[in-house]
């Protein structure tokens, strides 16, 4: 992953160390979560490394003990652990409209730049200059899939028992085509019952950040007692949900009542809804069911198109599920609900009722279970469950990746030609990944490249 920025701000953003920041202001923080939202790349290792940089170690806003303890929560959740996180700071600084205010501006930059690229692509894929950075592009973004499942894998699989899952869930999913939701279900019932046979089986430990360093006192440190808002009480965890399902009710009935059942929208939010729910072990390990739903079931795009839209989202800031925006816009253009004469609209109110429910989950996460986590003051680690989940999300992963390089590699089937430019790329993007440790950016950027040079120099290209 790409390392995380350095001069974002102006040093003298905190008071001395030995005195507890200023009070931050409403408008003060939402100018940072604005500018995170645009500056969020490298992935969700480079977007925390990010906010630690800034919020704890520059801007002291908060400590290294409370960050970890959001962090750790944000990671046993489905959803994109990063946005999450800047929702619960947000929210623990700012009450409810802050945890909003962040964890929205996180995403909403992503959206707008995504809706525009998948226009670009949608009307200009065919010119031989846009062809040519996407077959730069594709081979890498193979490679990144791969490095993906190894850098999971380092974590999760440190015994035996966690191999088997990963090579069950492979086998599931390559080979009997199992869904998804039936792999995740199943490994999360080994972890459970497992954990009572053999609890060290399951009990890998954890994360981020075991060595902990002071930078000064901080506006919510380790010792500041809980805010008000934040203190936990049932009539406001009923009121969040509640809010929280009602939304979801009244924009599936708007859907419902608008473009019927079988709808294009409808579909989108229903399959978006499961989708985020799924989304244990970050973005990769939910693409696999994105691509079962929306390219094999639904139709909405192409595999070929599903490739071309990991890459526009490794190429932009925000989490890196924004993809489903990709999906969206694409599957909003090619079903056009508005006429032949408005694919744009359509795809973009695709592209956002896409955004709108697969990030509602996550906020009704924090928002609801915030207060719980503040409680308990104590670091929570990997559940038994989760352990076996994500040993099980890197057989799917390595399946993702072995889907890509087919299309990739043999774009007209095995029986077509072999393309050797494309394997060569590869080749070169998992070296610079593995072996140099380059960032997402700068290795797209370069194959980007190779790719033009390609359409250039090379006589009949595609």
């Amino acid at each position: 992953m790409s390392s995380a920025p350095t001069d974002l701000a102006p040093k003298p953003l905190a008071a001395p160390t030995g005195s507890a920041p200023a009070p931050v202001g409403f408008s003060e923080a939402l100018r940072f979560w604005l500018k995170l939202g645009f500056i969020s790349f490298g992935g969700p290792a480079g977007q925390i490394a990010i906010m630690h940089t800034e919020l704890v170690e520059r801007r002291r806003w908060i400590s290294e003990k409370r960050f970890l303890h959001a962090l750790n929560y944000c990671m046993v959740l489905p959803g994109p652990e990063a946005q999450q996180l800047a929702t619960y700071i947000g929210w623990l600084m700012h009450r409810t409209a802050g945890g909003i205010a962040a964890g929205a501006l996180f995403v909403l930059p992503s959206l707008f730049i995504l809706i525009t690229l998948s226009w670009i692509y949608l009307r200009f894929g065919e010119v031989p200059l846009v062809a040519g950075i996407f077959y730069g592009i594709k081979p890498a973004v193979t490679a990144l899939v791969v490095h993906a499942a190894h850098r999971i894998g380092t974590r999760a699989l440190k015994n035996g028992w966690m191999w088997a899952i990963a090579a069950a869930a492979f086998v599931a999913i390559f080979a009997l085509h199992a869904p998804f939701p039936a792999i995740v279900l199943a490994a999360a019932l080994i972890g459970h019952f497992g954990a009572k046979v053999a609890p060290q089986v399951f009990t890998l430990g954890g994360g981020h950040g075991s060595a902990q360093k002071s930078y000064g006192l901080a506006l919510i440190d380790d010792d500041t007692p809980t805010p008000g808002h934040a203190l936990f009480k049932r009539s406001r965890l009923l009121t969040v949900l509640s809010i929280g399902l009602g939304l979801w009710v009244l924009a599936m009935a708007a859907l419902l009542a608008t473009h019927g059942l079988h709808g294009t929208l409808t579909q989108m939010g229903w399959f978006f809804t499961k989708a985020a729910l799924l989304t244990f072990g970050g973005a990769y390990a939910v693409l696999p069911y994105v691509y079962q739903g929306a390219v094999e079931q639904h139709q909405w795009l192409s595999g070929a198109q599903m490739i071309d839209g990991l890459a526009l989202g490794e190429t932009t800031p925000g989490p890196l599920i924004m993809v489903v925006a990709f999906v969206g816009f694409v599957g909003g253009w090619l079903k056009p609900m508005f006429g032949s004469e408005a694919l744009f609209t359509a795809g973009a109110v695709a592209a956002t009722v896409v955004t709108f429910f697969t990030f509602l989950p996550s906020f009704i996460f924090i928002l609801a279970g915030g207060s719980l986590i503040e409680a308990t003051h104590g670091r929570l680690g990997f559940t038994a469950p989760l352990s076996a989940i994500t040993a099980a999300v890197v057989g799917v992963i390595l399946n993702l990746a072995l889907f890509f390089a087919y299309h990739v590699l043999w774009s007209h089937g095995f029986g077509g030609h072999f393309d050797g430019v494309s394997a060569l790329i590869a080749a070169a993007a998992a070296l610079a990944l593995f072996r140099f440790k380059v960032g997402v950016m700068p290795l797209l950027g370069a194959c980007a490249a190779v790719g033009l040079a390609v359409m250039l120099l090379v006589p009949g290209w595609r």
